[in-house]
């Protein structure tokens, strides 16, 4: 299947712990799978990036975002409503990777269309395996609309 994929994956990050960001960043330079991962640190920079706005004019379209729930600014809820809200980018799917394992945040990234919900472990080793098993289901599994790139 992995054939499949034959250009480079864009991955969106919004994340401000640099920790996390660092771990994502190794996780997904061990893939098989030839990938480029944007990193912005708030929500607000994050719809920038999304709608190619400011510096973020020449951005590649994300095939996948990776959304953490806290972020300042504009935390991942108001970020996820507003690209779920989105014609142009509706389609993009929005994973939802936090620390938060409340069920009203699950219930609520879900009832605002996020397209999956992982909580971020603590254990290092574990956080890598799960970033490799997002990118693995989100890239050589899921078939993805052709037009979500523009």
């Amino acid at each position: 299947m992995e054939s499949e994929v034959s250009r480079q994956v864009e991955f969106l990050l919004a994340e401000d712990n640099p920790g996390d960001v660092r771990l994502t960043q190794e996780a997904l330079r061990e893939s098989k799978i030839s990938n480029n991962l944007n990193v912005v640190k708030d929500g607000v920079e994050a719809l920038a990036f999304l709608r190619k706005e400011g510096q973020y004019a020449n951005a590649p379209t994300p095939d996948v975002v990776l959304l953490d729930l806290n972020l300042p600014k504009k935390d991942g809820r108001e970020v996820l409503a507003e690209i779920k809200s989105d014609p142009q980018l509706k389609r993009i799917p929005v994973v939802i990777v936090t620390s938060s394992e409340a069920e009203k945040d699950i219930l609520r990234t879900y009832d605002l269309h996020a397209n999956c919900y992982v909580s971020k472990p603590v254990d290092l080793d574990q956080f890598i395996k799960v970033i490799q098993a997002i990118e693995s289901f989100w890239l050589t599994i899921v078939k993805l609309p052709s037009d979500v790139k523009d």
